[in-house]
Parts: C-alpha cells; sequence; structure tokens
C-alpha cells in the first residue's frame, strides 16, 4: 500500500507531500489543485509504460507544466507588503514525482535537455530516478539509482553491482531497464505501478459505447470507454459475486435487478424495475442510471488493481445515488488501496459514515495548493534523490 505521495513543480503543486491511507479523499474547492493531483498519479502511471513524455508533450510540454510562480515567496508578499517578482532560480528547474509505501519507493525527477541542434529541446528528459526498499529513502535502502542515462543496481551481498547499464535519456529506467538478474524488485515495483487503474468521467450520451451490444469476451476490467458493460457485468456475475452486484444495484434501485442476456455471443444489458412489464435495454437508461452501473462494473471488479483511482465519480449522479456509491467505494475499498477525487460533501459524508476515510484537503495559497493544517513537522517523511 502507498503511504506518501510527493510532487514539486508540476503545475499549482510547488511541494506536496501527502499521506495516503487504503481509501483516501482529496478534497477541496474548485481550482485547488485536485485535477493536478489526479494527473500527476497518472503521469507516475505513465511512467512505468515509457509514456511520461507524451503525456506531459499533450499537456503542452514540460514548461507548460511546470510551477509558473517565484521559487520562493518571501515574507513581504506573504503580509501584503510586496508584490509578487520573479527571482533569480538558484535550483536546477524540474518535475518531481514520488512515491512510497511499505515496501517500495520510487521516484523521478524530468527536466529540460541541454540545447542542441534539434527540433526536440522541448523533450523532458530523466535526471534521476531511484528505487528504494522501505517507506523512506536513505543511500542504505536504495535498489536501483539513475544518474542521467546511466543505471546501477544493488548486488545481492549490499554494494553496487560492478557494472552501469545505459538508457535512453527520454527512457524511464522502469520501462526500458529489464533485467531480472540485476534487480528483481525494479520489475516487481514495475508491474504493480502498471496495475494501477484510473476512471474518469463515463459517456452515458446517446451514442455512448456503453448503449451499444457488442461481441463479449470474458471481461475483468472493464474499459475506459465503458464500451464492453454487459461482458463486465456478466464476468462479475460468473466469478461468484452475483450477490454482491444484486445487493449494490438494489441499493441504489429498490427492487431492481439486473440480467445479461446473449445472442449469437452479443451480449445486451437488461434492467429490470419493479412496475415495468419488461426490462430496459442499456439505450433506454438514464444517463445516471447508466453511470451508476458503470461503476459498479468498475469497482466490483474480480481482478483488483494495485491502486484504483477515482476522478468525481458523483459527476452527473442524484444525491439519492450517492450513498449507494458510497457503500460501493467502500466495497471496493476492502480489496485494493483507492483513491477518490471529489467536491461533493454528500458523498464525502456518506463514505465517512460506512467506511474509515484519510481526508486530504487541499487549498490555494498565492497560487500554490497546500494541505489544509499541514505544518512542516506534519508532513509525512520524504526525501528527494539529488541531482
Amino acid at each position: 500500500m502507498l503511504t506518501t505521495l510527493a510532487v514539486a513543480n508540476y503545475r499549482s503543486l510547488r511541494d506536496l507531500v501527502l499521506p495516503l491511507s487504503g481509501l483516501t479523499v482529496v478534497t477541496g474547492p474548485n481550482g485547488s489543485g485536485k485535477s493536478s493531483l489526479y494527473r500527476a498519479l497518472r503521469l507516475l502511471a505513465d511512467a512505468s509504460r515509457n509514456g511520461a513524455v507524451a503525456a506531459l508533450a499533450r499537456e503542452g510540454g514540460l514548461p507548460s507544466t511546470l510551477w509558473a510562480g517565484p521559487e520562493t515567496i518571501g515574507r513581504a508578499v506573504r503580509e501584503g507588503r510586496a508584490p509578487v517578482q520573479g527571482t533569480v532560480r538558484s535550483k536546477a528547474v524540474g518535475l518531481r514525482l514520488g512515491f512510497a509505501g511499505d515496501e517500495f519507493g520510487y521516484a523521478l525527477d524530468l527536466g529540460l535537455p541541454v540545447p542542441a541542434k534539434t527540433a526536440f529541446n522541448l523533450d523532458p528528459e530523466f535526471k534521476r530516478e531511484a528505487v528504494w526498499s522501505g517507506p523512506v529513502l536513505r543511500p542504505a535502502t536504495l535498489l536501483a539509482d539513475r544518474a542521467g542515462p546511466s543505471v546501477r543496481t544493488r548486488v545481492a551481498s549490499g554494494g553496487w553491482g560492478p557494472e552501469q547499464f545505459k538508457i535512453r535519456l527520454s527512457d524511464s529506467m522502469l520501462s526500458e531497464f529489464a533485467d531480472p538478474r540485476a534487480c528483481p524488485e525494479l520489475l516487481v515495483l514495475r508491474e504493480r505501478i502498471r496495475s494501477w487503474r484510473f476512471y474518469d468521467h463515463f459517456r452515458t450520451d446517446a451514442a455512448a459505447p456503453a448503449r451499444q451490444s457488442r461481441l463479449g469476451t470474458r471481461t475483468f476490467v472493464l474499459s475506459h470507454d465503458g464500451a464492453d458493460l454487459a461482458a463486465a457485468l456478466q464476468t462479475i456475475i460468473e466469478a461468484g459475486r452475483a450477490a454482491d452486484l444484486e445487493s449494490l444495484v438494489d441499493a441504489a434501485f429498490p427492487g431492481s435487478r439486473l440480467s445479461v442476456a446473449s445472442t449469437d455471443g452479443a451480449l445486451s444489458l437488461h434492467f429490470h424495475q419493479h412496475g415495468l412489464l419488461r426490462p430496459l435495454s442499456a439505450a433506454e437508461l438514464s444517463d445516471g442510471t447508466l453511470r451508476y452501473l458503470l461503476w459498479v462494473a468498475a469497482l466490483l471488479t474480480p481482478r483488483p488493481p494495485e491502486l484504483l483511482v477515482l476522478n468525481e465519480p458523483e459527476t452527473s449522479l442524484h444525491p439519492d445515488l450517492l450513498p449507494a456509491l458510497a457503500v460501493l467505494i467502500a466495497t471496493a475499498a476492502k480489496e485494493t488501496q483507492v483513491v477518490v477525487v471529489s467536491h461533493a460533501s454528500p458523498l464525502i459524508r456518506a463514505l465517512s459514515e460506512v467506511a474509515e476515510v484519510g481526508m486530504v484537503e487541499l487549498e490555494k495559497e498565492y497560487g500554490e495548493t497546500k494541505l489544509v493544517g499541514q505544518g512542516r513537522l506534519d508532513r509525512p517523511s520524504w526525501h528527494w534523490p539529488a541531482r
């Protein structure tokens, strides 16, 4: 389980170190940095598939995502006696992301390349990467250490191996360094990160993929567009969780139940509602009903990930459905670590009533995202690998 998340110089997250629990709720007003925190977690996951550079390019490139404020905010500025002004930077500019848990920790540092004759001078490079054992980075706990293009690994005797491995500056060692003899822990960590699962806003419009019938295959993980909804629900049923599915549907829509019909291999969803002479198809369901069923399929997965991150799951749901959604999220949190990004007070209250929740409330101060009530001594222990 992850216990700490650290982000530096990413959008409004200038220097943020957060505690994480089995079920963490990230909340705060609009513009407080919740979406940036969600994206930071996605960037960490992208690094394990060598997709961090491409993901940053989709956001406008590294310069567009770096902290836009000064390196330090002086007392005069905080007291309103002076305007915010630029300062000469004394530290290397870079985007840093990392996490730590009971078993392993990982951190990366992305920066701009040395200018050269190329059309790709804005491509970020991996300046540092580190993997360590335990919750805190120390020289003695390092397992794999990357500086520039060179990777070194710890050997069984405790010292560093005699060989230094070379990888491209645009590649992460998580994705490109894959020698199980040199550092098996690195491969274990990579596969755990690759199992992280993110769900954002599901489409529920008239042409939404979830409303269409399609050929079904066993689906242990709902796709991000929900196109395989019927197959995912049928997989849940056949995996022995029919009772859980029935209970969660009834909690949201009393007296209702689901079934999945198969016609020559094509699967279609049927929603049986008390008082109706025939079941409703997915195409006939209201947006809110369909979205709740998509969340059921996503969270009741027979194959739980290491980490499940939900971005504003309350979107387009009627307030009456939020207690049922809270029970659904709490059910998922029994099998996997869950992070919920939300500003819906009714959902947060409902979650607190059915599960033990770690609350992370964000606020903005001079453009910088901070954790409400967190002093310097309250932060989890965290050390970045030095360049």
